[in-house]
């Protein structure tokens, strides 16, 4: 696979419009249909125009930011800044589909086990090093032991310019996984030193860093991508679940922009006077991940099914997320910015919920056991709140308990490793390639519940199959056949998607935005 070097900007992305909101109603087709209008991008009043200062702040949630010794480090950033100051080897855009970023092409080999990769030439880190090959190997051999998006390979090596990564297995998206955020290249290094300089390749080269609070980049002259950034200086202030925080510095005059805002405050947004905004196609989802062990009424395929077909889903989007700003899930990873996305065919059906209910023993209503959750998002309460409220339609009873926000997920999983227990709580997914996402239900993973059965098998060896297949619509075949199985299945519930949700100022042009918010690049951006 080959590209062009992707350095031509990109114009001024078009305004959400207030109507062309996801409804559960819409067919893949009129998914995919809105979603390039919303790409289509229009002509810009006037020239981009160099220099300024661009303050944002941002609201998600990250345990892994670093102190004052390792805080330069990609691993050690907020996801959303790792483009800031440095680049991986390739960047999904915000269709999802892979582009181009320091490799310029990847050849695999025909059982898609090895990849060649050909590497931008001219490019050149933040200390005005040309970047080589063995940046890259050097860089890689860090990943394969700190990152679970590099486990997969085996082995990495110089092929004259290019680097050549052998993998474990076939893996026909491989390309996606080097876009992944932990995945920046860095200069060669022993792994005790790699990365903690801070230095990249990215738009910006970091100035200040305050560790957990704010830092400050300046415009990397040597950038690859000629004629950008535009902005001068880059300020990050991170306001990690202070959302009334940053909209009140937002409206006070001290951020150009918030990212990360509670897609239920859009219709108030709009109303309000000097402030733009950008939604995202898709976004992050609220799973419900399912215990399916001994004892548990969950372990009852048919008590699941009704689970899943007795919560009014378009009520949780329409009151969590008005018209707009949310979307349906189909009870997978997947999201509508996926091609193989494939509907419920129906989103609610009490009688049929009620019916399964009484096959399994249970004709006089069920109390199932307490549901967990955290606000990793403002409004994962008021989803669960609505959810359980909407499934006593069908004798359902859903407990439900908030938990803090520290230290959720290793409560969540307990003690995975050794006893695969877990809890009946939620977790966040983000939108990825299929390849990636449809992985996380395989039967090793605690968000899949541990899933097993004739199902589970299925599903896995068409998983499989989809990495060794080099075709993308026969890829494409499968992944609708195991999003079948996940709906007859239910070993995991999506209980609503949001939309991402940037506001800025007017004067604030090209901040698109990303279902993928780790993916956002802010080299295009502008002020007039």
């Amino acid at each position: 696979m080959t590209s062009d070097d992707f350095q031509a900007p990109n114009t001024l992305r078009r305004r959400l419009l207030a109507g062309a909101g996801a409804t559960a109603a819409l067919s893949l087709a009129d998914w995919l249909a809105a979603d390039a209008a919303l790409a289509a991008p229009a002509a810009p009043a006037v020239a981009p125009r160099r220099g300024g200062t661009f303050v944002y702040t941002n609201t998600y949630p990250n345990n892994r930011i670093g102190d004052a010794r390792t805080g330069r480090h990609p691993h050690h950033w907020l996801d959303l800044n790792n483009r800031s100051a440095y680049n991986a080897l390739t960047w999904v855009d915000e269709k999802l589909e892979v582009q181009p970023e320091l490799a310029t092409a990847w050849e695999p080999s025909a059982d898609l086990k090895v990849w060649e990769i050909t590497l931008r030439e001219g490019v050149m880190f933040h200390d005005g090093r040309e970047m080589t090959a063995d940046d890259v190997v050097s860089s890689f051999k860090f990943h394969q032991a700190s990152t679970g998006y590099a486990k997969q390979i085996v082995n990495v090596e110089k092929a004259g310019k290019k680097v050549r990564m052998t993998l474990d297995a076939p893996n026909s998206e491989f390309p996606y996984v080097l876009a992944e955020y932990h995945l920046m290249i860095m200069p060669a290094a022993d792994k005790d030193a790699i990365g903690m300089a801070g230095i990249g390749t990215g738009p910006f080269k970091i100035v200040s860093l305050d560790p957990k609070r704010r830092i400050i980049l300046e415009r990397n002259e040597k950038y690859w991508r000629k004629g950008f950034p535009y902005l001068d200086r880059l300020e990050v202030v991170n306001s990690p679940g202070r959302m009334e925080s940053a909209l009140n510095g937002f409206r006070g005059g001290l951020f150009d922009a918030v990212i990360g805002v509670d897609p239920g405050l859009l219709p108030d947004l709009e109303r309000t006077p000097e402030l733009k905004y950008n939604l995202s196609s898709s976004g992050d989802q609220a799973l419900m991940v399912i215990p399916k062990i001994e004892g548990s009424p969950l372990a009852d395929k048919r008590v699941r099914q009704a689970l899943g077909l007795a919560i009014d889903r378009e009520k949780i989007i329409r009151i969590v997320y008005g018209k707009s700003a949310g979307w349906v899930g189909n009870d997978s990873h997947l999201t509508p910015a996926n091609a193989a996305f494939v509907p419920l065919p129906r989103l609610r059906d009490v009688a049929r919920a009620r019916a399964l209910l009484a096959e399994a023993g249970h004709a006089g209503g069920i109390k199932l056991p307490t549901f967990y959750f955290a606000a990793t998002w403002p409004e994962v309460p008021r989803v669960f709140q609505v959810l359980a409220e909407s499934v006593k339609d069908a004798g359902i009873t859903l407990p439900i308990e908030q938990r803090p926000s520290d230290g959720y997920r290793q409560w969540r999983v307990e003690d995975a490793e050794k006893t695969r227990k877990h809890r009946f709580a939620y977790t966040p997914a983000g939108p990825r390639n299929p390849g990636v996402s449809l992985y996380r239900l395989r039967p090793d993973n605690n968000e899949s519940g541990y899933w097993s059965g004739p199902g589970c098998d299925e599903y896995m060896a068409l998983y499989q199959k989809s990495l060794a297949e080099p075709a993308a619509d026969k890829r494409r075949a499968h992944y609708v056949r195991m999003q079948e199985i996940v709906r007859d299945e239910v070993p995991i519930i999506s209980a609503g998607g949001r939309r991402n949700l940037i506001i800025h100022k007017p004067n604030v042009h090209d901040l698109r935005n990303h279902s993928q918010f780790w993916s956002t690049r802010f080299d295009e951006v502008w002020k007039s």
